[in-house]
C-alpha cells in the first residue's frame, strides 16, 4: 500500500507527463510554419548557446541518446545543423547551428514568446516559481541512485 505521499508524487508524475504532451504539441504548432518539430527545437535550442555533441545534448536535457541523434540526423539532412571536428573526441563531432537555423530560431523566439505570455497570465507568479523550485528538486532527487 502506498503512503499519501508516495501517492501525490505519483499523481505529480502523471501530470507532468500530460503537461509534457501539452507542451510537445504546443511546441509542434509553434515550430511547424518554420519547418521544425517541437524535438528539432529543443535540440536547436540547447545548441544555441554553442557547440556540443549530440550524447552532452541528450545528457543536459535528460532524453535518450539514440533519440536525440535521430533528431540530429534529420537536422543535419535539412541543412540545420553542420559538424565540427571534436577535439576531445573524433568520433563524438560537434554539432553547430547554421545561418538558417539561427533564422529559423529567431522567428521561433517571437511567437514562443507570446504563448509563454498568454499561459503564464493563467498561472500566479508565485505557483509558477514553486512549481519550478520543485521540478527542479525532484530532478535532482530522481536522479539519486535508489537501493531497492
Amino acid at each position: 500500500m502506498r503512503s499519501p505521499r508516495a501517492e501525490t508524487f505519483t499523481r505529480v508524475i502523471d501530470a507532468v507527463f500530460a503537461c509534457n504532451g501539452g507542451f510537445l504539441a504546443a511546441g509542434d504548432a509553434l515550430t511547424q510554419p518554420v519547418g521544425l518539430t517541437a524535438a528539432q527545437w529543443q535540440v536547436l535550442g540547447f545548441l544555441e548557446d554553442g557547440p556540443a555533441t549530440a550524447a552532452e545534448v541528450a545528457r543536459r536535457r535528460g532524453l535518450r541518446r539514440q533519440s536525440v541523434q535521430e533528431t540530429v540526423n534529420r537536422l543535419l539532412r535539412n541543412g540545420m545543423l553542420d559538424r565540427l571536428p571534436n577535439p576531445a573526441d573524433a568520433r563524438a563531432p560537434l554539432l553547430s547551428l547554421t545561418r538558417r537555423a539561427r533564422v529559423a530560431m529567431r522567428e521561433l523566439d517571437a511567437a514562443q514568446v507570446d504563448w509563454a505570455e498568454g499561459v503564464a497570465a493563467e498561472v500566479s507568479q508565485e505557483d509558477l516559481e514553486t512549481t519550478l523550485r520543485t521540478l527542479r528538486r525532484l530532478r535532482e532527487v530522481a536522479a539519486q541512485p535508489r537501493l531497492s
